[in-house]
């Protein structure tokens, strides 16, 4: 894609009522300039189902983000999937969204509901083709992308939601995309998407899904960074270093721990101002500083932020609390989830005592250096549930 458009995903699946497993499976493959999104609908429920839509989802993701033939692909599938003893036949649906770095979108999609696409908000009618590959039917298309382009995967369980419900013949794809029509906002994130859809299925089946229910949603927008400084630097004299570049960084800025919130505040010569009230008794108050976008406390708070990025990696709950709420946790998490499609972490290698961990690591005892302080374990793994979201992440350590 060009330097400035991007693609970003998100999914929630919803368990067959009594299912531990879900039959669905979403495989992301790649990064924002290169994504592969997979969506498979194992036949059935439970174990088997998820067992099928699981090697189906891996290796047409793997296969397709290494630029193997569609063809050699769905061959591949067909004769991995363990065949079903029941039935006598090894069956999975699918959707896969590529969208590539030649600023194209391709889809390929076998008996699931078809993608729906949305154009400036819009359903929008992509060109596609029908062709038999290896004894089944596959749509597949290609086309150009376009800044604001959403494309919404869907399971046939969203399309059965109500049916003998509040629906006769259940929620369908064309209602769907009306629905989704009415949800945009230029600024709506794939994520959000998703969940709305989702939230919508699960109201249709009166809070109990009668199938697996996937909806994964692929949206084209610009690049945009968010930038976090989180402590200060090992030495005093590195202060000024560390917030030239932190405030040379576009997009938008985000200080995490009270030191470095000073350190930040001292550097643009203004106040630096709590709020004072919390929102969420676990999380301590964010503070005020003109010129930053969002200023919270250090470790407890990046603590919250990681569970719900990693929540939200998941994909298994619909409209979280925590998407509404303002405290410092909420409001990082959803930057990075939603505002994020570049992440610029500038951590500090002075270390808490307090927060050394049971080992006593003292400063600079860092990754590079083979070290395990909270602060690094907990900007890595923020990091690991960011680069798996398709977002470019970038660790600078003072």
């Amino acid at each position: 894609m060009n330097d400035n458009l991007c693609a970003e995903s998100g999914y929630v699946s919803l368990n067959k009522a009594g299912e531990t497993l879900c039959g669905d499976r979403v495989e992301i493959v790649g990064d924002s300039d290169n994504l592969v999104l997979v969506l498979a609908d194992g036949l059935g429920s439970g174990v088997k189902a998820n067992i099928l839509s699981t090697l189906t989802a891996k290796i047409l993701g793997t296969m397709i983000a290494g630029g193997m033939p569609v063809d050699d692909c769905v061959d591949a599938m067909i004769r991995t999937l363990p065949v079903c003893r029941e039935r006598g036949i090894a069956y999975s649906t699918f959707t896969v969204i590529h969208a590539t770095t030649d600023h194209q979108v391709r889809l390929i999609q076998f008996d699931n509901p078809e993608v729906i696409a949305l154009r400036g908000g819009v359903p929008w009618a992509y060109p596609s083709i029908r062709r038999e590959v290896c004894g089944r039917e596959i749509l597949e298309s290609r086309f150009e992308a376009r800044e604001g382009d959403v494309f919404l995967a869907l399971s046939d369980g969203a399309t059965y939601a109500g049916a003998g419900r509040e629906l006769n013949y259940g929620w369908q794809r064309e209602n769907i995309a009306e629905y989704a029509r009415g949800l945009y906002q230029p600024s709506l994130s794939a994520k959000a998407y998703a969940t709305a859809i989702a939230d919508a299925c699960m109201s249709l089946y009166g809070g109990s899904p009668g199938d697996d229910t996937t909806v994964a949603a692929v949206r084209l927008r610009a690049r945009r960074a968010v930038s976090v400084a989180f402590g200060p630097p090992a030495s005093k004299a590195e202060d000024t270093a560390m917030m030239n570049l932190f405030f040379g960084k576009g997009g938008m800025k985000v200080v995490c721990g009270g030191t470095t919130a000073a350190i930040a505040a001292r550097y643009l010569r203004v106040p630096l101002r709590t709020s004072g009230g919390y929102e969420d008794p676990e999380v301590p108050p964010i503070s005020r500083i003109e010129g930053v976008d969002l200023a919270t406390e250090g470790v407890l708070t990046v603590t919250k932020a990681l569970s719900y990025l990693e929540c939200a990696l998941r994909g298994g709950e619909i409209a979280p609390d925590w998407y509404s709420r303002k405290d410092g946790a909420s409001l990082l998490a959803r930057a990075l989830i939603d505002e994020a499609t570049d992440v610029n972490f500038f951590v500090g290698r002075a270390v808490n005592p307090a927060n050394a961990g049971p080992s006593g690591y003292a400063a600079g005892a860092f990754p590079e250096a083979g070290g395990a302080s909270l602060k690094a374990r907990l900007i890595q793994s923020m990091a690991a549930c960011l680069e798996k979201m398709g977002k470019r992440v970038k660790i600078s350590y003072f």
